[in-house]
């Protein structure tokens, strides 16, 4: 068989077939440029300022999502009926779902104020891309096709929850790989069981997991909640977000100042300092290397706030954290002190005191099985001699405790008022029991 491999940290072997219409088209995606480019976009962002084996890319995410969702599709076709130009959608979209992110992931998202599944949905339909011009070489009207994937409008959809749910390809895929490249093993959960108990709930057009696969669904989620905890609220990943989000905003407040700040003159970054609306050929062109080369600049600026945080960033020296493990109503007062301090000290506290607090991570959720849209839930059959399709936290007693959730409120700073802001959190200086609750 004429196929194309790719050897991979999670799944081993992943193979593009090379023989068949719908093989080529995914070979053809894979080395289109606007997929290449995920190569140069960190997967986890800055984790690799907590977790030094954090390197991987969307790239390779990408493939291992692609990788999921044909092995769950071949299994599907077992027994239902599924379509080649519906299979062919599905796939290509289960590959392309982030060719929109934009440099660290999310990072830029949260300064610039765009989601990346926009981008994502504009690189497929614009006939200026070469996806999109691969995929009307398949067919006129698959572009509109993996747009309504991605969208979640694609009907059957049960194929789209297969690209985007609570129970998706993209989710099993990223849990398992950043939990091994983090080292981490909080991550790790019973993929081929759930593969093996995925089926169709055809009269509701969505996906469901058998009876035998709510151990290893339950397992899954359990992963997702500690992955959560110990990975993608970890104080220093976050500390290192801060503090890049800090640069960028100062950069950028300068810039609409009047003030001159150092940038590569006709790139879309510096579109992105003068505010200029970007195309999609500006946001294509952007990724990790373009922000990191700019804040080694930045290194040498005149402005001290901005060459201060820049320098911080590269050489990571970054803010402190703690958790406002308090009640309520004692954090207004805490938070005006610790605001004082880091004034008293000489820095600006709209740069070097910022308050972090799970809101804003929209990209990361626990399951809380909110609203009405089936992909928002996670449906499991209930029973073996009488079995029906229930939502999970209605059967599961583990997944019930899950949907408590967990309130991220910290506050970050520099290392320089450490002291000062730990004897106002603590009424004294820390004792040991307590370091473990603040960052180091």
């Amino acid at each position: 068989m004429s196929e194309r491999i790719y050897r991979d940290p999670v799944h081993n072997i992943i193979r593009l077939r090379t023989d068949t219409r719908e093989g080529r088209l995914m070979v053809a995606l894979v080395d289109a440029p606007e997929f290449q480019r995920l190569r140069r976009i960190k997967q986890l962002g800055l984790a690799l300022f907590t977790y030094q084996g954090a390197e991987h890319s969307r790239f390779t995410h990408s493939l291992g999502v692609l990788h999921l969702i044909t092995r769950v599709l071949d299994k599907l076709s077992e027994t239902y009926q599924i379509g080649e130009e519906d299979r062919a959608a599905a796939r290509a979209a289960a590959l392309l779902h982030d060719i929109g992110h934009g440099s660290f992931s999310h990072v830029f998202e949260h300064v610039l104020g765009f989601h990346h599944e926009a981008w994502t949905v504009r690189a497929v339909l614009d006939e200026s891309t070469e996806i999109n011009q691969v995929l009307r070489d398949y067919s006129p009207r698959m572009p509109r096709r993996v747009a309504e994937v991605i969208e979640g409008t694609f009907k059957p959809s049960f194929l789209g929850q297969l690209v985007s749910s609570q129970l998706d390809c993209d989710r099993m895929d990223y849990l398992l790989r950043d939990s091994l490249m983090t080292g981490a093993k909080y991550g790790i959960f019973d993929l081929e069981w759930i593969i093996n108990a995925l089926a169709v709930d055809e009269s509701e057009d969505r996906i469901y997991v058998a009876a035998r696969g709510l151990y290893a669904v339950e397992e899954y989620l359990q992963a997702r909640y500690y992955m959560f905890r110990q990975v993608y609220f970890h104080r220093t990943l976050r500390s290192a977000e801060v503090v890049l989000r800090a640069v960028l905003r100062r950069a950028l407040e300068l810039v609409a100042a009047g003030e001159r700040v150092w940038c590569a003159p006709g790139t879309a970054f510096e579109k992105v300092l003068n505010r200029v609306p970007l195309t999609l050929a500006d946001h294509l062109e952007m990724d990790d290397s373009d922000v990191l080369f700019h804040l080694k600049q930045w290194q040498r600026d005149g402005d001290p706030t901005l060459r201060d945080l820049a320098r911080r960033f590269v050489g990571r020296r970054l803010f402190k954290a703690i958790d406002l493990d308090m009640p309520s109503e004692e954090r207004a007062d805490f938070l005006r002190a610790a605001r004082g301090a880091v004034v008293r000290a000489g820095f600006d506290a709209d740069y070097y005191f910022i308050e972090d607090q799970a809101g804003d991570v929209p990209y990361y959720n626990y399951y809380t099985a909110s609203g009405s849209d089936a992909k928002a839930h996670i449906y499991v059959e209930d029973g073996y001699a009488r079995p029906r399709v229930r939502e999970i936290s209605e059967v599961s007693e583990a997944v019930r405790g899950l949907r408590q959730g967990y309130e991220l409120h910290r506050v970050c700073f520099p290392p320089e008022v450490k002291s000062e802001i730990y004897t106002l959190y603590h009424g004294a200086p820390h004792p040991p029991t307590v370091a473990a609750k603040i960052g180091e």
